[in-house]
């Protein structure tokens, strides 16, 4: 998705990403409401960003913290599970497909809809604009480092989504409530059952919903919508154009907000019927931009190959040599994908399915479409294309200059080929934004859920706080708020990884449960049984199930 970073940025590292056109407003009742805001959250931001972006110094590279955190993990997952990405890639796709589920099994929405819904969270402008800061800033080497880590990133998904089905709660009503506010406290209590394993994992999972609901409505919402109006005023001619005018912000971000209303009051099964066409829709479009360009420049695809390769080992003196180059990859595929973060599972965990490791097989697809196909497109795109403006900008900031904006670089790379490709980002900025607002919705809703209580009252006001947040995030800047919701949901991570570790055992056994069943021909595929179920009869409910926990 796309993260934040302001105009004139706080110390905290850079995500990546552009530095967003801001709508601030020159003087009047808005602008004192937006300095008062302001100057309570700058301190608070400042202070938080520091700890969770946090650099530590490795060879004379920086290195984030968060993002070793991060990387680390997936590295850790991806042994422990034997390269599970790799070896059941096939499968996973199967699942996705819906080859081993039945449709009378529990939960709200289909396997493929569940991994739209989380992708359409995390695929953004990031894929577009943070991929040209970060093959600028470390050359094409980067793209080489991004996609070890979008593999890696892949068993961390794995190992959270499915734990995000097998703590889940469900409702009376069918209902499905899960995340990681619900595996951390549920499901160290159950590996832990002490006062010490209660306590903490109740700890854990208050922090974690605090965090993801703050992010949901500040980062996921009021970002997204600021971020739209500004590029489509852009593109239309900016303040002298048609959406120039004084109340143009206002009268869109209703319009907006209407929108995102009309999906997300149908709840995850509404948002999984919108993501499901919307999320391969944006992604058709844009990777066939992509092969356009590639496809005209074939012969310099060797070429290129060769610079990502050469370049990751041997980079050119930028960013502080192969070291510095990897994790600027690093940085940028975690951001990206978000694998660890505890945003995915609160989508994947509505699934419809009885064996909670389906599920996470299809999320470890997550990171490679986000990352090793966008991303790694994306890169591809901008060595092949080779324009003079991005080899200027690396001598530049070989020299010390500022990154220059990463949707420049793209879109340079691009109108080598289609001149018109500006109008097709617009579209694209748009269509990324909106459903990674209506995606982020249902995040926060699930974790407003888990610290004020579920039901219709609840779930009303939150939907109703939600889309009042989009008309402000179209007329209010609020830098420091933004950059807040953006440190903190990073800072999930924190909670969230220390709770897989503890957690994983659990996984694993759920993964040799699920495949000796496949080999032993317990689960069959759907088509293959008469009954129309993924075993030979309908499996009696657990009792977690039994218990209105899935």
């Amino acid at each position: 998705m796309s993260h934040i970073t302001t105009a004139t940025p706080p110390p905290s590292p850079p995500t990546g990403d552009p530095a967003p056109v801001l709508l601030a407003q020159d003087g009047g009742v808005l602008s004192g409401v937006e300095d008062a805001i302001n100057s309570v959250f700058a301190p608070i931001e400042s202070f938080t960003s520091s700890i969770i972006f946090a650099e530590i110094t490795v060879f004379g590279a920086a290195f984030p913290v968060i993002v070793a955190w991060l990387v680390i993990a997936a590295a850790v997952f991806t042994a422990y599970f034997g390269l599970v990405q790799l070896g059941k890639f096939r499968l996973a796709i199967q699942i996705a497909r819906g080859k081993y589920t039945r449709n009378d099994e529990p939960g709200e929405i289909t396997h493929f809809q569940a991994l739209s819904s989380a992708l359409s969270g995390t695929v953004g402008l990031g894929n577009i604009a943070g991929v040209g800061v970060a093959v600028t800033v470390g050359g094409a080497g980067a793209t080489f480092w991004m996609i070890l880590a979008g593999f890696l990133g892949m068993c961390t998904k794995f190992v959270e989504c499915t734990l995000g089905v097998k703590y889940r709660k469900i409702d009376a009503d069918g209902t499905v409530h899960g995340g990681p506010m619900y595996y951390l406290r549920q499901g160290i209590a159950e590996r832990f059952p002490n006062g010490f394993g209660r306590s903490l994992g109740k700890v854990l999972a208050i922090g974690a919903s605090v965090m993801l609901l703050f992010f949901a409505l500040a980062g996921g919402n009021m970002f997204q919508a600021n971020q739209t109006f500004a590029q489509l005023r852009s593109v239309t001619g900016g303040e002298d154009g048609l959406l120039g005018g004084g109340g143009a912000a206002f009268i869109f971000g209703l319009l907006l907000a209407g929108l995102v209303a009309l999906v997300i009051v149908g709840g995850i099964k509404s948002i999984g019927k919108v993501t499901s066409r919307l999320v391969p829709t944006m992604g058709v479009i844009y990777v066939l931009a992509c092969l356009v360009v590639i496809l005209v420049n074939v012969n310099e695809v060797p070429r290129a190959f060769g610079e990502i390769v050469s370049g990751a080992f041997a980079p050119e003196g930028v960013a502080g040599g192969a070291l510095g180059v990897m994790i600027i990859g690093f940085q940028r595929a975690a951001f990206s994908n978000e694998a660890g973060v505890g945003s995915a599972p609160i989508a994947h965990a509505a699934v419809r399915t009885r064996h909670p490791v389906t599920e996470g097989l299809v999320a470890l697809l997550e990171p490679f479409v986000d990352t090793v196909i966008i991303c790694t497109m994306t890169a591809l795109t901008i060595v092949i294309a080779s324009t003079d403006f991005w080899h200027d900008a690396k001598a530049a900031v070989a020299a010390g200059a500022d990154s220059p904006e990463g949707v420049t670089v793209t879109s340079n790379a691009f109108e080598t080929v289609l001149p018109w490709f500006p109008y097709v980002l617009m579209v694209a900025v748009a269509l990324f934004a909106i459903s990674t607002m209506i995606t982020w919705s249902y995040y926060g809703e699930k974790a407003w859920n888990h610290l004020f209580g579920a039901g219709r009252v609840s779930s009303v006001v939150y939907r109703a706080v939600y889309c009042a947040l989009i008309v402000c995030g179209t007329v209010l800047t609020l830098g420091p708020v933004l950059n807040f919701a953006d440190a903190v949901l990073f800072g999930v991570a924190f909670f969230n990884i220390l709770g897989l570790y503890l957690l994983a055992p659990i996984v694993k056994r759920e993964l040799r449960d699920f495949l000796g069943k496949l080999k032993s021909g317990e689960i069959r595929p759907v088509d293959q049984d008469t009954s129309g179920s993924s075993a030979g009869s309908p499996p009696e409910p657990s009792d977690r199930e039994k218990d209105g926990v899935g």
